[in-house]
């Protein structure tokens, strides 16, 4: 059965008016995706809408880490197209994605557990920065300005996030956690208009999803930045989505608001096992 978050700020969240969903942001029209003769996605068509949260749901092996992967670029597809920003991209790179406003955080870990909780958000930053790596080292005029400045966008991240008593510490000493926020904090520091967040609770016990709940939800409401997100607990999915599509052997198996999906018997075959 489907239980929700017993987290009071996801019910002031909840109960709150949400930012008016836009137009479509991205469109993944018809994605094959196949590896030698496996194919991990068949025929995937969805949309993300500006300012909504969108949740990609679905079995171990569904597919989802890989379509996040299309979206970024990692991955190209034999068939199908993404449209972003009304625009079809082509060869698209992740730092390419980056650079036009794609983040994502990833199901393990990636930071740079010898660095500071600070100088891992900052590498956020790298793509915004003007000076290349010599003239940062100078750190004199207008390179300083730039560092500065940049180092101001950091610490607002920092202050939202609620990790100032963290922002010198060595990743690699914090919670599993804390790690989970430091990384999103690298991404918000991108900027991000798509904001993709592979399995963000994975790891997590109750009170650090209510907190990274919270901060995604925050996020979406106060930045007006549109995510898409998978995840596995369905009390997440079912609290904080606009919009869930699920996914099962690569395949789309529904698509539509929380109350549709986890009314679908399709999905409660495949899924979640017991209609809510």
């Amino acid at each position: 059965m489907v239980e929700t978050l017993a987290s009071e700020g996801v019910a002031e969240h909840q109960s709150a008016p949400r930012k008016k969903i836009g137009e479509t942001l991205l469109r993944a029209d018809n994605i094959t995706l196949a590896f030698g003769g496996v194919k991990a996605l068949t025929d995937i068509s969805f949309e993300v809408r500006e300012h909504e949260i969108l949740a990609i749901i679905g079995p171990n092996g569904a597919g989802k880490t890989s379509m996040l992967n299309v979206i970024n670029g990692f991955y190209h597809p034999q068939q199908g197209r993404i449209m972003y920003l009304g625009a079809e991209r082509r060869a698209m790179r992740p730092h390419l994605a980056a650079r036009q406003g794609i983040a994502r955080t990833f199901q393990n870990v990636a930071l740079f557990k010898g660095m500071s909780t600070l100088d891992n958000i900052m590498t956020g930053r790298v793509l915004k920065m003007k000076s290349n790596i010599f003239q940062q080292a100078i750190f004199w005029g207008a390179n300083q300005r730039e560092e500065i400045a940049h180092r101001e966008v950091v610490e607002k991240i920092i202050d939202f996030l609620e990790i100032e008593a963290i922002r010198k510490t060595p990743v690699g000493r914090l919670p599993y956690g804390l790690q989970k926020r430091v990384e999103l904090a690298r991404a918000l520091a991108m900027e991000p208009k798509l904001l993709l967040l592979d399995e963000p609770m994975a790891g997590m016990n109750v009170e650090e999803k209510e907190d990274m709940c919270r901060f995604i939800l925050d996020v979406n409401d106060e930045f007006g930045t549109t995510i898409a997100l998978i995840e596995h607990d369905m009390g997440v999915v079912m609290d904080i989505s606009d919009r869930v599509v699920v996914l099962d052997y690569g395949r789309k198996l529904a698509d539509g608001t929380p109350d549709e999906v986890r009314a679908n018997q399709d999905v409660i075959d495949a899924y979640l096992g017991v209609s809510h």
